[in-house]
């Protein structure tokens, strides 16, 4: 299927590893000049190599840094048409496990990058009358997760930021939409400690998901056969949240 987005410029947040990675690696397939972002500069010199991707170091959690990377990207390849945020987990915690500096070191990761990168990238998306905005995040804001009091309580309030957004911006041909991830097989769920077989089993596919399988969703979502999808949250978790909406 020829998505339409050949020669399209996208940035990834987050994507030297994992789910970001994996929707570099789709978008690239589909013709996409696509640069991604990360913090070790040893990984995301080692993820370019291997993706051909363009790669820029920097801390999504610095708004400066943010900004930084974005300028770089729009010098290096141009306008960005596709921006894909993608903020990484916090730590696992119970709410009386955490302190005021985890939440607002949480706020600024999860959130305020977000924030900060969507201000960038609309004034030229709304130029060109075309733009895709996909955050990542995780379905713990549609059915929060035990022990994730942080990533359960911040990530959302992105659903309320993502909604108002496409609601702003469809006149102006940008959508924008939440992919919201279960248990995926990345380094993530391995740090978390999570038992991946036994979990695998409590999931109506019977399995873990893989990211190349998120890679895909995202790379249709920034379609242009996807434009008149825009403001939803979509799961991708082989059914394992309860919930019908």
């Amino acid at each position: 299927m020829d998505l339409g987005i050949e020669k399209k410029v996208a940035f990834v947040m987050g994507a030297s590893s994992g789910l970001g990675r994996a929707v570099a690696e789709e978008l690239m397939k589909n013709g996409v000049q696509t640069a991604i972002c990360g913090r070790n500069s040893d990984k995301l010199a080692a993820a370019c190599r291997e993706t051909g991707a363009f790669g820029v170091q920097g801390d999504i959690s610095d708004i400066k840094s943010v900004q930084q990377m974005l300028d770089t990207v729009s010098h290096k390849l141009g306008d960005i048409d596709i921006l894909v945020t993608n903020t990484g987990g916090p730590p696992k915690a119970a709410f009386s496990e955490t302190d005021e500096k985890m939440w607002e070191a949480a706020f600024r990761n999860l959130y305020l990058s977000v924030v900060a990168s969507v201000q960038y990238v609309l004034p030229e998306m709304k130029q060109k009358q075309w733009g895709r905005i996909i955050m990542l995040a995780s379905m713990a804001a549609k059915e929060p997760v035990k022990d994730l009091v942080l990533s359960n309580g911040i990530r959302s309030g992105l659903l309320g930021l993502s909604k108002t957004l496409s609601t702003e911006n469809a006149p102006f041909g940008i959508t924008v939409n939440m992919i919201l991830p279960g248990f995926m097989k990345t380094e993530r769920l391995e740090n978390l400690g999570i038992d991946l077989d036994a979990v695998g089993k409590s999931i109506p596919a019977q399995r873990i998901g893989s990211p190349s399988e998120l890679g895909a969703l995202a790379a249709f979502l920034a379609s242009a056969s996807a434009g008149y999808i825009t403001g939803q949250a979509i799961t991708i978790n082989g059914g394992y949240t309860h919930s019908i909406l």
